[in-house]
């Protein structure tokens, strides 16, 4: 068996696997689990930690970019993910991003509720190659006579240097969805200027054909655009990490061999990964679709994880688990399944104080 259990170690994190508190038991109840109920049940090390519900970034993705070493840890005061220039790398783009300030740019719906405007989930707008492409090449004109460069990258997502906007404060678009969108649009000394930037790429996509195609296809129309993840010239490469189940942004941090990796894959080369595919369900509070996916993250990943800690073939697991409010840490090795006076059971997920 391996002496050192550092090169052994492997990190999960799961992204919105805490359940909300007001759901907690009844979800727990609905979740046949058991490989995670012994992880959870037998652990060396349990941590959990709040949130600031004013960051204007969420804690897997504050995580992330601390994983990747480009930010402090999610519990600092300078909590951020500058995660712009690790992204355009990712995306093929590793020359521009050594220079400049950059941000994500990526098209988006935003509609009217009966009280405030919403922003859609993007992973919602299903935007091929051709679709993007064509909104870019609008899109690129109006950003610059700003002096900004626009860059495509991939179909929804985009790349804008803008270094006078180094300053602006901008929020992930998983934080701002769901939310009351005037309490998450860009702030600070340049704010105006993206807003009439804004205002200036609507109408240019106002009734465009693109758009009308996608209505009649029934889909959502591509009405404005989100920035965010400002980041400074990339100087290292990020630190390697494996992503399945994320948006096109946050896979494109994996590198080429890490994405959509398996767990017999992290089981060989023991490292660091994050599944995202609970993000969606969570978001929009499809539980039955949580569930379900809970269920294969259990078959998938975690029973073989669990067997490979019990049979020495990786010397510790840790689970980064999260929702919108805080994350959860928990540690288990080999000698600590071995405490079978603990029931396996998932109460862990419930302890969030």
């Amino acid at each position: 068996m391996p002496y050192n259990l550092a090169m052994t170690e492997i990190t999960l994190a799961l992204p919105y696997a805490l359940p909300p508190p007001e759901m907690a038991t009844d979800l727990l109840r609905a979740l046949k689990t058991p490989s995670l109920a012994a992880l959870l049940s037998r652990y060396t090390r349990f941590e959990y930690n709040k949130y600031d519900n004013d960051s204007r970034v969420l804690p897997h993705e504050a995580w992330l970019a601390h994983a990747l070493g480009l930010a402090s840890a999610p519990d600092r005061p300078d909590t951020a993910a500058p995660l712009s220039t690790a992204v355009m790398q990712g995306c093929g783009l590793q020359a521009e991003a050594r220079q400049g300030h950059w941000f994500i740019v990526q098209p988006a719906h935003i509609q009217l509720s009966r009280t405030h405007l919403l922003l859609s989930d993007p992973r919602a707008l299903h935007l091929n190659e051709a679709e993007s492409r064509a909104l870019y090449e609008l899109a690129r004109p109006c950003f610059e006579e700003q002096g900004k460069t626009l860059l495509h990258g991939a179909p929804g997502l985009w790349f804008a240097r803008a270094d006078d906007w180094s300053g602006l404060a901008t929020a992930s678009p998983d934080a701002a969805t769901t939310q009351n969108l005037s309490d998450w649009m860009p702030e600070g000394e340049h704010a105006r200027a993206y807003r009439k930037l804004q205002n200036e790429i609507q109408m240019q996509w106002h009734e465009h054909p693109v758009n009308e195609a996608r209505q009649a296809r029934g889909l959502q129309p591509v009405n404005a655009f989100w920035m965010w993840g400002g980041a400074g010239p990339l100087a290292v490469s990020p630190q390697p990490l494996a992503i399945d189940g994320g948006p096109a942004w946050m896979e494109a941090l994996a590198a080429p061999a890490l994405r959509q990796p398996t767990a017999a894959q992290l089981i060989a080369a023991p490292g660091t990964a994050m599944l995202a595919e609970l993000i969606p369900s969570a978001q929009t509070g499809d539980w039955a679709d949580w569930i379900a996916r809970m269920q294969r993250i259990e078959q998938e990943w975690l029973a073989p994880l669990l067997a490979a800690l019990q049979d020495g073939r990786i010397g510790r697991v840790t689970l980064v688990l999260s929702h919108r409010n805080g994350w959860s840490t928990v540690s288990t090795s080999k000698l600590a399944l071995r405490k079978f006076w603990r029931k396996p059971n998932l109460n862990l997920l419930m302890k969030q104080a």
